[in-house]
């Protein structure tokens, strides 16, 4: 019912910033949060930032300081603004949906900040 899409990810120098988005679409009403998390190869998936349909944000504190998630509902989608990139920012960044008792994952962009 529910499909989310990433982009915006790429390839960025140490301090460098990137802007992720995540399209919803399907049956998006009545969302309860949206969340960011990410995965590098070799570790488990990770909190990283969550909005509330209600506007509030919540943080991991390794982005606290960098990241900012918000919302566009008009167009049904999230931000994640990334900030100072490091290299241990590199993963594979997920948006995620919790509505009702669901959770939804879209399937990723990938960040490599790299020199």
């Amino acid at each position: 019912q529910v499909q989310l899409v990433e982009s915006g990810g790429g390839l960025v120098q140490p301090g460098g910033s990137l802007r992720l988005s995540c399209a919803a679409s399907g049956s998006v009403a009545n969302f309860n949060a949206m969340l960011w998390y990410r995965q590098a190869p070799g570790k488990e998936r990770e909190f990283v930032a969550a909005i509330s349909s209600g506007g509030i944000t919540s943080y991991a504190d390794h982005v606290k300081d960098r990241f900012t998630i918000s919302g566009e509902n008009t167009k049904n989608t999230v931000y994640l603004q990334m900030n100072n990139l490091k290299p241990e920012d590199t993963a594979l960044y997920y948006c995620h949906m919790r509505r009702l008792a669901t959770g939804y994952w879209g399937q990723g962009t990938q960040v490599t900040v790299s020199s």
